[in-house]
């Protein structure tokens, strides 16, 4: 069956006009109303309420912007700010697979075959097209090869989508041509040269691995996973000295020429945020190989709970995790930060550990604050809880334990990704309730009438200005959190325990992890 837009959906209360497009390419089917009834009985309805929600998203970009990388969700344009290969497409394909929607996945198949991943006149990113098209096609390939879904497609197609994924990755490994191995992440595929910066970020190295290692895996080819893995050797081992004022935390920014760290600056933000999140996936895909990285993830946990725990003078009940500067905290967080809880969960899971379950138990909680306190109930971009410098926010930090810098929401998933942990590991239905909640504030704050936008303020009702871009991890992301924490357990979901049989990338693609736990 497939699942395209109703003529109006309600959440909460909120009616949400959704026309069907004239000469939609899917035909038009109706899905249950969704409700906001929680407990028993709620799950199906919730899933077919976000199902929804992808499809809107989908069925608006297909007709205004495929195969561009994105809809204008404003103007009805089509944008390509990741290279013009349509980057929302190969970021859906997971997500579609998830959900079992069969068309789009065989359109998304089907546009794969075209792509000609040589050309761009662009600027490519190492990390954003690793983590988004290597990742998507990738996971694609994982899930419907493994038949955990109902999900088929023809084999000839199925097969070269993993020959794309090889093709991509050949287009890129110039980038590792360094005398470090620490590749330059902005590249120039007219002139094969890099575009010349002499450093790279943690993040920006250290969330190639999970990728190659697994494109290595499937091809036989060694290399892919070799490259990836030189580079994230100096993340591993830092130098100089001070470049880990923490144990197991480390500076933000390496010199591609000798592998040093420039600085002793960072934390569990942007920028930083991915490189932490990778030390455990990778041991949970591989811990015969891996182990190493664990190693180094729990060094980073323990002193992150030790060292950059922060209790805001006015909610002390609240933790967040503070950056740092050398030794010196920064009271500052950010939406991207608030995976955070998920992965300090998946570590305890995995490690059999309660302290980090308990911990990331905690961040998630003060994550969910960030949403629950604002107007359109969902969190800010970026926010400090060092109430001496709140100013005019004084009253809102004393009642609710922060102040917000940045008020822009840009379609994010953190927050959601750690309630989907917290669900899955703790079973506790609250976390589905948060999600549900989450879920219905977007919808009725971003939508638009032929997708999502991102918002200026989060803070006034109806959210500000909508911007004229969704981003592809709408749906490789949002959509997909939102509904898997609803959805049947399948294989592909994470477990309780560390008998995973898929890990998911930093971009929410679940890939099929190669030596599984013991945990039954």
């Amino acid at each position: 069956m497939l699942f395209t837009q109703v003529s109006a959906l309600t959440l909460a209360g909120v009616a949400l006009a959704s026309p069907v497009a004239p000469n939609s390419h899917l035909r038009q089917v109706r899905i249950p109303l969704a409700t906001r009834n929680y407990g028993n009985g709620s799950e199906t309805m919730r899933a077919e309420a976000v199902k929804e929600g992808f499809m809107h998203a989908w069925n608006g970009y297909y007709k205004y912007a495929f195969p561009s990388d994105e809809l204008l969700p404003v103007s009805n344009g089509a944008g390509n700010s990741r290279n013009g290969w349509g980057a929302s497409a190969v970021d859906a394909f997971s997500t579609a697979i998830v959900m079992e929607i069969q068309e789009i996945v065989d359109e998304i198949v089907d546009h794969i075959q075209t792509i000609d991943f040589t050309k761009t006149a662009t600027e490519v990113s190492l990390f954003e097209t690793t983590i988004r098209y290597l990742g998507g096609m990738l996971s694609g390939y994982d899930l419907i090869s493994s038949n955990d879904t109902t999900i088929t497609a023809d084999p000839d197609k199925l097969a070269n989508v993993l020959t794309q994924s090889k093709n991509l990755a050949e287009a890129l490994k110039f980038a590792f041509d360094t005398p470090t191995g620490i590749p330059y992440n902005g590249l120039n595929f007219t002139t094969k040269m890099p575009n010349g910066s002499p450093q790279n970020g943690l993040a920006t190295v250290g969330t190639l691995v999970m990728e190659w290692q697994r494109l290595s895996d499937l091809t036989g080819n060694a290399e892919y996973g070799q490259l990836a893995a030189k580079g994230e050797s100096y993340l591993l081992d830092p130098k100089p000295a001070f470049a880990e004022p923490f144990p197991g935390l480390v500076g933000s920014n390496i010199n591609i020429t000798n592998g040093e760290f420039l600085d002793a600056n960072g934390g569990w933000n942007g920028g930083d945020d991915s490189f932490y999140e990778y030390l455990i996936k990778m041991y949970v895909y591989d811990r015969d190989t891996f182990s190493q990285y664990k190693d180094r993830w729990v060094l980073a946990a323990d002193s992150s709970m030790k060292y950059l725990a922060s209790h805001p003078s006015s909610r002390s009940d609240l933790t967040y995790l503070a950056a740092y500067e050398n030794t010196t905290l920064d009271l500052e967080s950010s939406h991207l930060a608030c995976f955070d809880g998920g992965n300090f969960l998946l570590g305890g899971a995995v490690l059999g550990e309660q302290k980090y379950i308990d911990f990331g138990l905690q961040l998630t909680e003060a994550c969910h604050n960030t949403y629950i306190s604002t107007a359109t109930q969902i969190g800010p971009e970026q926010f400090r809880w060092d109430g001496e410098n709140a100013g005019n926010q004084t009253d809102f930090f004393n009642e609710h334990g922060f102040y917000i810098t940045n008020t822009d929401y840009d379609l994010r998933p953190e927050v959601i990704e750690s309630y989907y942990y917290a669900y899955r590991l703790t079973g506790d239905s609250k976390y589905q309730d948060w999600a549900w909640d989450a879920f219905v504030a977007i919808n009725a704050t971003t939508r638009t009438d032929s997708g999502f936008s991102e918002v200026s303020n989060i803070n006034v009702a109806g959210g500000g200005t909508k911007e004229d871009l969704q981003e592809s991890f709408l749906f490789a992301e949002v959509m997909k959190y939102s509904y898997l924490i609803h959805a049947p357990d399948a294989p592909y979901q994470v477990a309780k325990d560390d008998s995973n049989t898929y890990v998911y990338n930093t971009e929410c693609h679940p890939f099929k992890v190669k030596t599984k736990g013991t945990s039954k």
